[in-house]
């Protein structure tokens, strides 16, 4: 099947996916807690639950994908999606709420970048690193256009009837597109060599390094997720205008994956990952020293960065592992990942509470961290090739 045909149908399925699942809580935890009487902390901690479901599935959903393909994983993932949606809709309180929360956290260990990369590379192999990048250029879109979708809908029609529209979507668009677009497809096994025992053995350290790489980025990235547009405020934003500058997130992601596409694909994925690591700490230092001014550039940066590292989580695997056993170690890098994400938006919004702009500091020491251990990863690299 033509691959750009697969690139558009999986980027549009995964805009949709992270849009009303990963976003959402960003514009509608207050309209949430608010009506349902309860502190928006709960809201975010019944959305964190979902992110600990998420963790868990991962390594057995990604081992499937290598045994028997994604597409059907994915089609299920819609079906998933839709009656989380419909779920959260309906609550009435606590319970449900957390309801619809975890069956969401079974759709996104089901249904999001881990499941689809692993589907490109069992239909891509090695060259899966084009197509990882084009439905990331696609998707790079999510926030851009769900929040504001979102926040009309919640303004005009109730928080209720935004998800069941998110859930009405995904099984009219979600569905079709990942159960008939999307071919089956799964690399051979890998034949069995005597030195595949030295090999396991020589892999452990690059795995450790890209676990924490991708754990404490994807904290970042939930964490201003869930708190930009009220970090921006703090920094001196209007509320309109917090909300325009975060959507700019999207398009930062879209550039900056425009340009792994265009030019930094010509090098190793490593390269493109330090300089991604490194974009959020400029970003936050301008804004805690000099405010407002600067919060654009931040947002843009840390876009940029963002963008770039969810590429890396895909491509770095493969050019370093291969495309055999890919779901299933993608799955097991990612639980710890998944489990910070989870602890994140609460943490943030304490940090953010005592210590306003200057929470990025936290933040910041974790992106430098990733960029060391980036430098490590490259040295062990360059050491096992001589």
């Amino acid at each position: 099947m033509n691959r750009t045909r697969v690139v558009v149908a999986l980027g549009v399925s995964q805009t949709l996916a992270w849009g009303s699942t990963y976003y959402l809580p960003a514009i509608l935890a207050v309209p949430m807690a608010m009506e349902l009487g309860l502190s928006t902390g709960k809201v975010f901690a019944a959305f964190s639950s979902a992110l600990v479901v998420s963790a868990l599935l991962g390594p057995a959903v990604g081992r499937r994908i290598d045994r028997f393909g994604g597409r059907d994983v994915l089609a299920a993932s819609s079906l998933v999606f839709a009656l989380g949606l419909v779920l959260l809709g309906l609550a009435d309180g606590l319970m449900m709420l957390w309801a619809g929360w975890l069956v969401i956290g079974v759709g996104m260990g089901m249904g999001l970048y881990e499941a689809a990369f692993s589907t490109l590379a069992g239909l891509y192999g090695r060259e899966a690193r084009g197509p990882i990048t084009g439905i990331t250029l696609l998707a790079g879109f999510a926030s851009s256009v769900c929040w504001p979708i979102t926040g009309w809908l919640d303004a005009e029609f109730g928080w209720q009837n935004a998800c069941f529209t998110w859930a009405a979507m995904h099984l009219l668009l979600g569905l079709p597109l990942n159960r008939l677009l999307i071919p089956f497809g799964i690399q051979p096994p890998q034949p069995h060599s005597d030195a595949a025992a030295t090999e396991a053995e020589s892999t452990w350290l690059p795995m450790a390094l890209l676990t924490f790489v991708f754990a404490v980025t994807w904290i970042i990235s939930t964490a201003m997720a869930a708190h930009l547009p009220w970090l921006l405020q703090i920094a001196g934003l209007s509320p309109a205008a917090a909300i325009a500058a975060a959507a700019l997130v999207g398009p930062a992601q879209v550039a900056a994956r425009l340009l792994e596409f265009s030019l930094l694909r010509r090098f190793h994925p490593l390269l493109s990952a330090k300089l991604a690591a490194v974009a959020h700490p400029l970003g936050a230092l301008g804004v805690m020293t000099l405010g407002a001014p600067l919060a654009t550039l931040f947002v843009l940066l840390h876009g940029a960065g963002n963008g770039i590292l969810t590429i890396a989580k895909g491509t770095l695997p493969l050019a370093i592992f291969g495309p055999h056993g890919y779901g299933l170690r993608q799955g097991v890098l990612m639980v710890p990942a998944r489990f910070g994400q989870a602890l994140a938006p609460l943490a943030f919004a304490l940090l953010i509470e005592r210590f306003g702009t200057q929470a990025l500091l936290f933040s910041s020491a974790l992106g430098l961290l990733a960029v060391v251990a980036l430098l490590v990863l490259q040295t062990h690299a360059l050491k096992e090739a001589t």
